[in-house]
């Protein structure tokens, strides 16, 4: 089943594809594109852990030469320069490393963003039906920032403090060749530590970015259907569902801390003071080295304070934001079988004016995890011809017009639109000549104009207050104070049922489509009313073809061809006068709509 538009056809204008095997290849994938930053980090960092080592051991080195009986004071001045330079050049370093860092993490969150919206764009409607909105949204925004902040501070920290591990290693042998034990000693226990660390972190981390989405979808639900929520009383009820949820995240945030907690390389870097401290001194009563290779040595030792601390936020930084990839990748992934079928792809496929010839061959459809919702449906609808669709509920009506648009996709059988299979058509070609006026009408948070000429941005405001006008709806947008660009609430709810349902209307209109779909479009509108828009679809219905899914009497009368549908089945068609005469079930709803 598909959605709105193929992955292909959002990834036609991108030469470049992520990898999105796993979600380190798929993070990597991005990040080397972005190599000057992450050489910027790199070089930022090592210069940073450079400029710390040139200053610890300009300090042993003017504690030696104060310790001697004549010392020079243009040597401690010569030491105390050098430490001055090294510090200007260690900032400019740092700064390097910290724009960078967090000048990736921005391009990440955003180039991310992007990709995961137009995915979630071009998913299937299969797909989104079994999604929660709540935690879709969680991903989108929380999982999301959660990568950029793995870049910057985490990864920042992360390669900040490898400098910091090395320097060590390379300053310490000029000292004295044995001092080298104990450096390579912390690090082999710091590594295995850290590893041990992060493989007990990620299922924490998993649990806490899951229980968020949960959290997020209980808050979703709650404020969506707050309608529901006031109008039964029910404000305590999920006042606790709402608590119970978030129990649930402070208890796995809770447990996150608790993993963190125990971050051994804490202790491990005062063990490590302690031999060093008592190996150097040992090495300087046997008078192997001087007091100030006692200073310098033990100093250089505390570069290993700055990746033992900072690194227990970083590393929980960072499993965090590979906790946030997986989810987000799980997304991405998602349906991805659907589009690796498809005949069509980007700018493929047939793509031709339509002349409205529609034709249902042996369809069998069921949504997911459902039953068939149709069950060997088979019609021929002629050009321009009126098609009413009658029968009772769940009897399978909206799912043939859903099957035109291909917001799903048949599972057995074709569904041919001027001979041609919808599956070989550009979805881009098919849909924009397709308008379909649903009883849910959906307005977004813009103003009316903007709302009318949704499915054609580039119309003029003659253009929408004439489709406006068609619909019956130019008389009360002019009775807002500011007309047209009178802003309307999410879903339309600063406006009445009616009001909606012919704005609804005229952006059908404004669209001029080779095939009209009303599912019900004038259900919650007065019969003076709909007089009036019945005229202008009579109008709007000459040359293209119409279908309508409605219980009006007034309506069903005036169609070329009447599809009666009964279990998902097809089981009559033809004119109003002749299912009167062969069609119990036909007869029977217009007996009780009389």
């Amino acid at each position: 089943m598909l959605g709105s538009m193929t992955a292909a056809e959002f990834n036609v204008a991108r030469a470049w594809q992520p990898d999105r095997r796993s979600p380190r290849r798929w993070v990597f994938s991005y990040l080397v594109r972005q190599w000057p930053m992450l050489v910027g980090i790199v070089v930022g960092a090592l210069g940073n852990a450079a400029g710390a080592a040139i200053m610890q051991s300009q300090i042993g080195a003017a504690f030696g030469e104060i310790a001697r009986p004549d010392f020079s004071l243009a040597v401690v001045t010569q030491c105390a320069l050098i430490i001055i330079g090294s510090q200007i050049g260690r900032g400019v370093l740092q700064f390097i490393r910290n724009f960078s860092a967090d000048f990736a993490g921005q391009r990440l969150e955003r180039d991310m963003r992007d990709e995961l919206y137009a995915s979630l764009l071009g998913k299937s409607m299969s797909f989104h039906d079994r999604q929660r909105i709540g935690d879709v949204l969680a991903r989108a925004s929380n999982d999301v920032r959660e990568l950029n902040l793995m870049m910057s501070p985490g990864v920042n920290i992360v390669l900040g403090s490898g400098g910091f591990l090395i320097m060590p290693l390379l300053a310490t042998p000029q000292i004295h060749p044995q001092l080298i034990a104990v450096p390579l000693a912390f690090l082999a226990a710091y590594f295995w530590l850290v590893r041990d660390y992060l493989t007990r972190l990620a299922p924490a981390t998993d649990q806490v970015r899951a229980s968020f989405g949960r959290l997020n979808t209980a808050l979703s639900e709650s404020i969506e259907g707050i309608e529901t929520v006031k109008a039964t009383a029910q404000e305590v009820r999920e006042t606790r569902r709402f608590e119970a949820t978030l129990a649930d995240w402070i208890a796995a945030t809770v447990k996150q801390g608790y993993t963190e907690s125990r971050f051994l390389p804490l202790l491990l870097y005062g063990l490590a003071h302690a031999f060093g401290l008592w190996h150097s001194l040992s090495l300087f009563a046997a008078g192997q080295i001087d007091i100030g290779a006692v200073v310098a040595y033990n100093a250089m030792l505390t570069l290993f304070q700055f990746p033992t601390f900072a690194s227990q936020f970083a590393y929980s930084q960072l499993a965090s934001g590979f906790a946030s990839a997986r989810r987000i990748l799980a997304l991405i992934n998602d349906d991805a079988g659907t589009f690796a079928q498809l005949k069509v792809a980007g700018g493929d496929g047939h793509a031709a004016p339509i002349r409205g010839e529609v034709a249902f061959r042996n369809v069998t459809f069921g949504y997911e995890g459902g039953r068939p919702a149709l069950r060997d449906v088979s019609f021929t609808i002629k050009a321009g011809q009126t098609v009413a669709i009658v029968g009772q509920t769940g009897s399978g009506k909206t799912s043939i017009i859903k099957l035109l648009n291909r917001i799903y996709d048949v599972n057995d059988g074709e569904v041919l639109i001027d001979g041609v299979d919808v599956r070989e058509w550009n979805l881009g070609a098919l849909r924009r000549q397709i308008s379909i006026i649903e009883q849910d009408i959906f307005l977004y948070s813009r103003d009316v104009a903007g709302n009318i000429a949704f499915g054609a941005p580039d119309a003029d405001q003659e253009q929408v207050e004439a489709a406006a006008r068609a619909a019956q709806a130019d008389g009360f947008i002019h009775g807002f104070k500011d007309g047209y660009q009178t802003l309307v609430g999410e879903r339309g709810v600063t406006l009445s049922g009616g009001q909606r349902q012919r704005i609804a209307i005229a952006r059908a209109f404004l669209t001029d489509p080779h095939i009209l779909i009303l599912d019900d479009a004038t259900s919650a509108i007065d019969s003076a009313t709909e007089d009036e828009i019945q005229r202008a679809i009579l109008r709007a219905a000459q040359g293209r073809t119409t279908f309508l899914i409605t219980h009006r009497l007034s309506q069903i009368r005036w169609a070329d061809v009447i599809l009666v549908m009964r279990g998902g089945a097809l089981e009559a068609t033809g004119t109003h006068a002749e299912l009167l005469e062969r069609s119990p079930s036909y007869r029977a709803i217009f007996a009780r709509q009389e």
